[in-house]
């Protein structure tokens, strides 16, 4: 099992209730602004989320690649990387 993978799975479960949270919210009619603020802290949730997943391919993925000095497998990592960067809103 990757390092890190449990602690992923832990904040994403974390992630998953704020989500119900909202929901929940949502179905009893709370104040909107206080939704917001959820929906906003569940988004910074995710952000980070990525970002960890993202720094543990650089260090596993990436790594390799670089390290079996194939510049197709290089290439392709680059472009993956790059491609997901060009999908992401700022």
């Amino acid at each position: 099992m990757e390092s890190g993978i449990g602690e992923r799975v832990r904040r994403l479960n974390r992630i998953e209730g704020q989500v119900r949270g909202i929901r929940k919210m949502v179905e009893e009619g709370r104040y909107c602004i206080d939704i917001a603020r959820q929906v906003k802290a569940a988004r910074a949730a995710l952000k980070q989320a990525g970002i960890e997943i993202l720094d543990g391919h650089l260090r596993t993925c990436v790594t390799a690649a670089i390290q079996s000095r194939d510049k197709a497998r290089i290439d392709a990592k680059l472009d993956e990387i790059k491609k997901l960067l060009e999908s992401w809103e700022g």
